[in-house]
């Protein structure tokens, strides 16, 4: 098992973090696809919450669905920016996220188009 700490910002309260566990091993890819994410349930610290996050193991056509694509959870985090910005608390930090959190998606996207393009989407196939 191995832990995520890229997402605490330093000087937080240890209280208010999430701890992310890696829990599975590197697929073929050399991506793990098992993520636990838990923390504290209630301000009080009474009990803890935890929920699995479960990644694509494999090619579609060979694996069929049996998680969740970096790019369904990036069009998860962009509406929520785009949420937070209509809101009455838009931010230039919430802007320039979403810029980011964009490009990520439209490489990710690009990266789709071009192996469906070469015909080995959903293949293990370079």
């Amino acid at each position: 098992m191995r832990e995520i700490t890229d997402h605490i910002v330093e000087g937080d309260l240890p209280q208010n973090q999430l701890t992310i566990e890696v829990t599975d091993e590197p697929g073929a890819g050399g991506a793990n696809h098992v993520y636990e994410v838990s923390g504290p349930l209630s301000k009080q610290g009474s009990g803890r919450i935890s929920k699995v996050i479960r990644f694509q193991n494999g090619p579609i056509k060979e694996a069929g669905v049996n998680g969740v694509t970096q790019e369904a959870l990036l069009a998860i985090v962009i509406d929520r920016l785009r949420s937070f910005q209509a809101g009455p608390f838009p931010s230039s930090f919430n802007a320039r996220a979403l810029l980011h959190c964009e490009a990520a998606l439209s490489l990710l996207q690009e990266r789709t188009r071009e192996r469906l393009s070469r015909g080995v989407e959903g293949e293990t196939k370079a």
